[in-house]
């Protein structure tokens, strides 16, 4: 019996060599590559990764309401301001509301016509 356990130790022990051997020639990639190394006589030494600490973000700036501003004062329109009118105008004229003007170029009488005043144009007709 003490002959029997070394040479079962050893089948086992060779069997698994070989099953070394079988997986790493299975393992070979394929062809090697050939590398080109320039040396200067010192090692060259790469440190760890730099750890870089996340960026700083501060709170936003504190927001602060407009002084008081007053309302602005109340809008007063312009004077109305008036072509003054002539007793007899001369030519043809334009009768629109309280306002006579005379006619820059002559229309038949009675068609649409404008007289310009302070507040824009007024429509009237001519005569």
């Amino acid at each position: 019996m003490t002959c029997a356990f070394p040479t079962s130790f050893r089948r086992a022990l060779a069997l698994a060599a070989l099953g070394a051997v079988l997986a790493s020639v299975l393992a070979v990639p394929g062809p090697a590559q050939a590398r080109v190394f320039i040396g200067f006589g010192f090692p060259l030494f790469v440190g760890p990764p730099v750890y870089y600490p996340p960026p700083m973000y501060y709170p936003p700036p504190p927001y602060f309401p407009p002084p008081y501003y007053p309302p602005p004062g109340a809008y007063s329109p312009p004077p109305a301001s008036f072509a003054p009118r002539s007793a007899a105008p001369s030519g043809q004229a334009c009768y629109a509301g309280g306002t006579v003007c005379p006619m820059e170029h002559p229309v038949g009488s009675g068609s649409s016509c404008y007289c310009t005043t302070g507040q824009g144009r007024v429509w009237g007709r001519a005569s």
